[in-house]
């Protein structure tokens, strides 16, 4: 079997566009692979809503996000390619924080030029191509495993609520420049369709974004969803219970669940130890 940071340069490599789907918990890693899907993917807005309750505006630290991805990389086989923000604030935090994602299982991760609080009321800038050169060039020395992926985020294109300009020729040059600095892939954030030719063709290694497989990118992003349906699920039945106090069946149990979480696993040990110390076993349901 392949690493899985083997596997997720082979997928990169391949030429065949596919989607990392979204995921922020060992369950919802287990759901995923189970779905079919070659990766994963872990973003930084549904772990810190669902694990902390808060929003992806650079509060979720670092360390939250290695300690939570390090959980789904142990319950998955297949490549995690985690949001890692800037993974720090100076390039010696990135570098550390690069090899502790790489000791926790984590196949590869992404990292952005935005500066903290982003996404936030603070009409912020992106930082200089130079620093971002410096964060990339530290997360590619700290690697010890050659095939970690390293992405190099830009919201450049992110113009409202992200600090870019919204210009694709900065946009370009930026993809070009971290290029040249040691990142794997670019992720120009909310770039179009009508954008994607001349990245493609200008920016030269290969281009990633979210949600949908554009023409011309290698890997998307399927983000946001997973949280928001259990959420929303959450919401309903927690206010079903409250005007009805009581729940349907429906409400309990979903389909898989002890395939996913290894209960057949776990009772074959547990019978094990039962039989060879003389405890009782009850019944099979």
């Amino acid at each position: 079997m392949n690493r899985p940071t083997e596997a997720l340069r082979s997928l990169i490599n391949s030429g065949t566009p596919f989607i990392a789907a979204d995921c922020y918990s060992a369950l919802t890693g287990r759901i995923v692979e189970q779905a079919g899907f070659d990766a994963a993917y872990m973003g930084g807005h549904a772990t810190s809503m669902m694990h902390f309750a808060i929003p992806d505006s650079g509060m979720f630290t670092t360390t939250e996000m290695i300690e939570q991805s390090g959980r789904v990389a142990e319950a998955i086989t297949i490549p995690l390619i985690v949001d890692a923000d800037q993974a720090g604030e100076t390039p010696a935090d990135v570098y550390r924080a690069i090899k502790r994602y790489e000791r926790v299982g984590v196949a590869g991760v992404h990292i952005e030029d935005e500066v903290p609080p982003k996404h936030s009321r603070w009409e912020g800038a992106l930082v200089p191509i130079v620093e971002m050169q410096a964060r990339i060039a530290a997360a590619a020395d700290a690697r010890q495993d050659p095939d970690f992926v390293i992405v190099a985020r830009s919201d450049e294109l992110y113009a409202v609520g992200g600090g870019g300009s919204g210009s694709l020729d900065e946009s370009i040059a930026r993809g070009i420049a971290y290029a040249e600095a040691g990142a794997d892939v670019y992720l120009p954030t909310f770039a179009t369709e009508e954008h994607l030719p001349r990245i493609t063709a200008e920016v030269p290694i290969p281009i990633g974004g979210y949600t949908t497989l554009l023409p011309g990118l290698t890997i998307a992003l399927a983000t946001g969803w997973g949280v928001a349906s259990a959420a929303r699920a959450h919401q309903q039945w927690a206010a079903h219970l409250k005007e009805h106090g009581e729940l349907p069946p429906e409400a309990f149990g979903f389909e898989g669940k002890d395939a996913l979480i290894d209960q057949p696993v776990y009772d074959r040990v547990i019978e094990q130890w039962a039989s060879r110390t003389g405890r009782p076993l009850r019944s099979a349901d």
